[in-house]
């Protein structure tokens, strides 16, 4: 892809993954901008792009040229992430670690001036699940699961990258769980599998809910988090930003949402169970991810809010979204959102259950 913008025209920004949850929400806020002349996006599969502004090319960023896509560009805003195949961490490590690499490098070479960099409260050590920690926490992750350890291993790596190329501004998103309406059946794929049944997702129809001990996190919805990250990509930020909403989402406001009443369940039972869930190929997400989740802090997001005007919704409105995204098999015009039916999740069942990346 050739430029097709002098710098006077406008600023021109490549968007590495595109067509997923978060990518679809990015693209919809930088066109909200009118300094923005340009908006390239990368993704592995075809798609047609939003907007006359926008074209899309179909590349892997673990093994395509991307310098040329990256040419001429103002800004890079990474995202480009594999959930699956979970049973096959070469082929996640490939794309999520390798990808990421090989995308900032052709960046320095190609003169960008900026990176905003998809990280993850997920990159952040342990800590006490009830302390909400600031930017200055450790990022070594938790080896449990393949989607911390190559959080952390990216972090690292920018360390470095910083140390060599000064003169890019790089930025570390790090938030919460993010959902939206159209996000629901994707992410019933990567993490519940297709024996989850997406209709009887109805909070009022739960008479308890499990209390364990421990786990609490923060959902924001998809199209807050994409404008911090154009508010980023726009701006003159550097380093990392903390995205998480309050109050987190703990059993006491589970409860409290679904007007039931909490039962006592150890998170050793939880992760037994999804453990023989795991060997018997019912579900896609390994019961490292659960072990993962129970040792996130929370996120001090005081900073995205005092320097990006960052202001998320609140939690019950993102779950009444995404639940009733999940009753309806919502989805949207890109392969990886593409919404629910019978013929997808027997392809699901026929494919492996966390063998691909659906």
């Amino acid at each position: 892809m050739t430029p097709t913008n002098d710098a006077a025209d406008g600023l021109r920004v490549v968007v590495c993954g595109a067509t997923g949850n978060v990518g679809t929400s990015v693209i919809a806020e930088l066109l909200r901008h009118d300094e923005v002349a340009e908006v390239r996006g990368i993704a592995r599969r075809p798609a047609q792009p939003a907007s006359p502004k926008v074209t899309v090319t179909t590349a892997d960023v673990a093994r395509s040229d991307v310098r040329p896509l990256l040419r001429g560009a103002d800004v890079v805003i990474h995202l480009a992430w594999l959930f699956q195949p979970t049973r096959h961490p070469a082929v996640t490590w490939e794309n999520n670690v390798i990808g990421a690499i090989r995308v900032f490098e052709a960046a320095a070479a190609e003169n960008v001036k900026a990176i905003v960099y998809a990280s993850s409260v997920a990159a952040y050590s342990a800590a006490d699940p009830d302390r909400h920690v600031d930017e200055s926490w450790s990022t070594d992750g938790w080896g449990a699961a393949a989607y911390p350890r190559e959080k952390a291993y990216v972090e690292r790596w920018l360390d470095g990258f910083e140390a060599r190329h000064p003169a890019v501004r790089v930025v570390r998103m790090r938030p919460g769980f993010i959902f939206k309406r159209t996000s629901a059946t994707s992410q019933r794929r990567l993490f519940g599998g297709p024996f989850v049944p997406g209709r009887l997702a109805r909070p009022q129809r739960l008479p308890v809910v499990p209390r364990i001990p421990g786990l609490s996190v923060q959902v924001v919805h998809t199209d807050d988090v994409a404008a911090a990250y154009v508010a980023a990509a726009l701006g003159s930020a550097r380093g990392a930003f903390n995205l998480g909403s309050e109050p987190a989402v703990d059993s006491d406001f589970l409860a409290d949402y679904c007007d039931a009443r909490c039962v006592a369940v150890p998170s050793r039972l939880v992760t037994a169970v999804l453990g023989i869930a795991w060997r018997c190929r019912l579900v896609p997400a390994t019961p490292g991810l659960f072990d993962t989740v129970m040792h996130l802090p929370l996120l001090d997001s005081t900073r995205a809010r005092e320097e990006l005007s960052w202001n998320p919704r609140e939690p019950r409105a993102v779950l009444d979204e995404f639940l009733d995204g999940l009753r309806a098999g919502a989805g949207a015009p890109t392969q990886p959102l593409a919404p629910d039916s019978p013929q997808r999740r027997l392809h699901e069942v026929r494919t492996g259950i966390g063998e691909h990346d659906t």
